[in-house]
C-alpha cells in the first residue's frame, strides 16, 4: 500500500471510531476498506480489529463520567465480554477461511438491518426506567452478552447495535447510560480479541496503525461530529460499505 491507501485508511478509522462511540457497526467502514486495499478476509478482519479496539478503548473513556456510577454492573458484564470475546477470536482462526466467507455475509446483512432499524431500536428501548433500576432479566441480559462477544470477537459489526438493544431491554437502562456501557463492553471484547489475534495471527500492522490513528481521534471527538450530520448519511454509508463488503466475499 501507498501513502494514499494508508490515508484513506486514517480516515475510515476516524469515521469508525465516530460511529462506534455513537452507535457501533464501525468496522463495516474500516472493513470493506481493507478488503479493497488487497488484504484476505481473514487478515482484513484481524488488522481491522487491532486498528479499531484503541478506539473503543476511546470511546470508553469519554463516556467515564457516567460509568462511574454504574462501575459494579458493568465489571461484571466486563468479565464475561472478556471471556467471550476470546472464544469469538479463537472461532475465527480455528474455523476454515470458508466458512469465514459464509458467515460473515450474512453478518454483515444482519448488522445493515439493525443499522437501519437502529431509530425504532432506540425508541423504543429507550424507553427504560431510571438507570439505577434492577435489571428486568439478569440471566438474560448475561446470556445475550455473552452471544455478542462471541460475536465480537468474531467479526463484530454493529455489535454496539446489540448491545444497546439487550442493555435497554433486558439491563433496564437509560439510553446514555446504555450507550455509556455498551462503550465499555464493546472495548473489552475488542481488546481481547486484539491480544488473540497479536499472539497467534497475522497483522498488517502499517495498516491496523493508520485505522488506530483515526479511530482513537474517532472515538474521543466522533460523538459531538456524529451529532451534527443527518442520520440518513451515515446509513447511506454504512449499507453502501456492507453491500459492498458482502459483494467481494460472496464475488
Amino acid at each position: 500500500m501507498g501513502p494514499l491507501q494508508y490515508a484513506t485508511l486514517v480516515v475510515a478509522g476516524t469515521v469508525a471510531g465516530t460511529m462506534n462511540t455513537v452507535v457501533g457497526a464501525g468496522s463495516l467502514v474500516t472493513f470493506p476498506v481493507l478488503l479493497a486495499f488487497g488484504l484476505p478476509p481473514v487478515t482484513a478482519n484481524v488488522t481491522n480489529n487491532v486498528g479499531i479496539f484503541p478506539g473503543s478503548i476511546s470511546g470508553a473513556i469519554a463516556y467515564r463520567r457516567e460509568l462511574s456510577r454504574h462501575r459494579a454492573t458493568t465489571g461484571r458484564l466486563a468479565v464475561v465480554s472478556a471471556a467471550s470475546g476470546a472464544i469469538g477470536a479463537l472461532l475465527l482462526l480455528a474455523l476454515p477461511t470458508a466458512a469465514f466467507r459464509g458467515i460473515v455475509p450474512v453478518m454483515i446483512a444482519t448488522s445493515c438491518v439493525l443499522v437501519l432499524f437502529q431509530p425504532r431500536l432506540n425508541a423504543r428501548f429507550g424507553q427504560t426506567e431510571p438507570a439505577e433500576g434492577s435489571p428486568r432479566s439478569p440471566a438474560l441480559l448475561y446470556a445475550g452478552v455473552l452471544v455478542t462477544g462471541v460475536y465480537g470477537g468474531y467479526f463484530g459489526a454493529a455489535q454496539g447495535v446489540l448491545l444497546l438493544a439487550l442493555l435497554g431491554v433486558f439491563g433496564n437502562r437509560t439510553l446514555q447510560t446504555s450507550n455509556a456501557m455498551k462503550n465499555a463492553l464493546a472495548a473489552t471484547v475488542n481488546t481481547v480479541a486484539a491480544v488473540v489475534f497479536v499472539l497467534l495471527a497475522h497483522v498488517e500492522w502499517a495498516a491496523a496503525g493508520c485505522v488506530a490513528v483515526g479511530a482513537v481521534a474517532g472515538g474521543q471527538f466522533g460523538a459531538a461530529i456524529a451529532r451534527r450530520l443527518p442520520d440518513t448519511v451515515f446509513k447511506v454509508a454504512i449499507v453502501g460499505f456492507g453491500l459492498a463488503a458482502i459483494v467481494y466475499l460472496v464475488h
